[in-house]
């Protein structure tokens, strides 16, 4: 967990002098990203000084052309009054679990965006998804940069900003966070998205897609499937003030943090 103070107010408020950028489900889509990051950075230049967190929520690959090229992208992403703050996806997980040997997982993978990343780190999908288990193995550890695997085992399952959770998927309702599970953290769906329970924080969360911004009482979701919608959603937390920047709108579209 990345751990930050918490600021005490009457509706959910981010830690005093701090600012959250939260990126949604990137899925290889480097145009999109790099526009968004564009936008962030403008956003930031235009608020004036404060301690800048952005925090990308995890499955940065997969489904869209270019995996390789955003994890690069985000592996040597630097800029003066930022820090980023990494999430690891189901999707990252996948490749991890498949890099340490869980063949049985290179086909599902394939269906499910990894043929694309495979492509973008210039290996042939057809041919790993036709060859025996430890073949496609070395082909795909071949494949994927070491540095880019050291990348995805720094990343953390949560981040708390004041009365905010950042996390993948979700979390078990009725849980408390130190037991949460990796497996609920990074894969959950109904469970949690059906919860109207409050959970002492409000979630944003990734991993499910909703075609705008899906802001409930104890959550907010910001995958807006920029992959196929061309849609990269951001939401920026400061104090109680909540801002949704994307790459649909030409400015971000203020919103009340008190619901």
């Amino acid at each position: 967990m990345f751990g930050l103070s918490q600021a005490k107010g009457s509706g959910p408020r981010g830690p005093k002098g701090q600012r959250a950028y939260v990126v949604g489900d990137v899925h290889g889509r480097l145009d999109l990203l790099e526009r968004l990051i564009e936008r962030i950075h403008d956003d930031i230049d235009q608020r004036g000084p404060s301690k800048n967190l952005v925090v990308f929520l995890g499955d940065l690959i997969d489904r869209g052309p270019s995996s390789a090229q955003v994890v690069e992208f985000l592996r040597t992403y630097r800029r003066s009054g930022v820090s980023p703050v990494f999430l690891l996806g189901n999707h990252e997980e996948v490749v991890l679990r498949i890099l340490g040997g869980e063949t049985e997982l290179i086909s599902g993978w394939l269906r499910y965006g990894g043929a694309e990343c495979l492509e973008s780190y210039g290996a042939d999908p057809l041919l790993i998804r036709t060859a025996d288990g430890q073949t496609a193995l070395r082909t795909i550890r071949n494949a994927i940069p070491q540095s880019h695997v050291d990348f995805f085992r720094s990343f953390v399952d949560t981040c708390r900003f004041g009365d905010y959770l950042f996390v993948h998927a979700g979390i078990r309702p009725g849980v408390v966070l130190e037991q949460q599970r990796q497996s609920d953290l990074r894969w959950i769906r109904e469970p949690f998205l059906l919860d109207e329970t409050d959970h002492g924080f409000v979630v944003v969360h990734g991993h499910t897609i909703s075609a705008t911004v899906d802001e409930r009482r104890n959550r907010i979701g910001i995958d807006t499937g920029a992959y196929r919608s061309d849609v990269l959603t951001a939401l920026l937390i400061e104090g109680e003030r909540r801002v949704y920047l994307d790459t649909a709108n030409a400015v971000g579209t203020a919103v009340s943090a008190t619901h």
